[in-house]
């Protein structure tokens, strides 16, 4: 790693981090997980729609669609601004799952890196291979961490997988560190 890109990782925060902890990398859900947003961006459109091309000759029917696309608009706002605000942010000491539940209410999850006992992934048939998303499983003692719709499932299971080495490299494994 050159130094450049040291500095520009020191340089990174977010809300809550701690002193001596250092951010290695931000996920999120795939953006397949916002399917339902787009079929409300489309259903009052094209429901809408309908009337226009059945009569044609009415001018004022013209305003249906537009109508539908703002509603569909507002309704897709809706679910973009929930799934752009969940992330998932790894340190060099935890996981910190950040869930955003309306627009005013917000989850966090913070799960300590030392108590992951396994990492696992699965990516759901043709349609996941293709659009690149799968199913992140983090199984700890407590329970396990289950993450639908990750983009890019291997890359982010390798990511995951060396931050928690690296951490029981350091301390130890976890059953020692209790």
């Amino acid at each position: 790693m050159s130094k450049k890109d040291v500095e520009e990782k020191s340089q990174l925060s977010f809300d809550g981090q701690r002193e001596n902890e250092n951010l290695l990398f931000i996920f999120r859900r795939h953006m397949i997980a916002m399917r339902k947003g787009f079929y409300l961006l489309l259903i009052p459109f094209a429901t809408l729609s309908i009337p226009t091309l059945i009569w044609q000759d009415n001018l004022y029917l013209l305003l249906l669609p537009i109508i539908g696309l703002v509603v569909g608009s507002i309704l897709f706002s809706y679910h973009f601004i929930l799934w752009y605000f969940s992330i998932y942010i790894v340190t060099d000491q935890r996981i910190r799952q950040v869930t955003q539940n309306g627009f005013f209410k917000k989850d966090v999850i913070d799960l300590r890196l030392s108590k992951i006992q396994s990492i696992s992934y699965n990516i759901p048939g043709f349609s996941g291979d293709v659009f690149h998303f799968g199913t992140l499983v983090i199984h700890t003692k407590v329970g396990d961490l289950v993450i639908h719709h990750v983009e890019h499932p291997v890359k982010i299971y390798n990511k995951l997988q060396k931050a928690v080495d690296d951490v029981v490299d350091k301390q130890g494994d976890y059953e020692e560190a209790d």
